[in-house]
């Protein structure tokens, strides 16, 4: 899934593919602005991680989740 969030102050945005699931998502961002000194945390598809304080964010766009990989070598 794609994900893209915003940040104040930040002319650019965050662009992240993960694999985690839109509900794993929803639940990572309630638990994080419930939080006093909440971040959220999300793994990419590397397994690389980008933890983000969620008072600096501005908005967060998800796309689609994705079915399958179009290319050589996904028979």
């Amino acid at each position: 899934m794609d994900i893209k969030i915003g940040i104040e102050n930040i002319n650019r945005e965050l662009a992240v593919e993960t694999d985690q699931k839109r509900e794993e998502l929803k639940t990572a961002l309630d638990k994080a602005f419930s939080e006093d000194e909440g971040v959220l945390t999300l793994t990419d598809t590397k397994g690389g991680e980008l933890i983000i304080p969620v008072a600096r964010i501005a908005y967060i766009q998800v796309g689609q989740e994705h079915s399958r990989k179009v290319g050589f070598g996904s028979l």
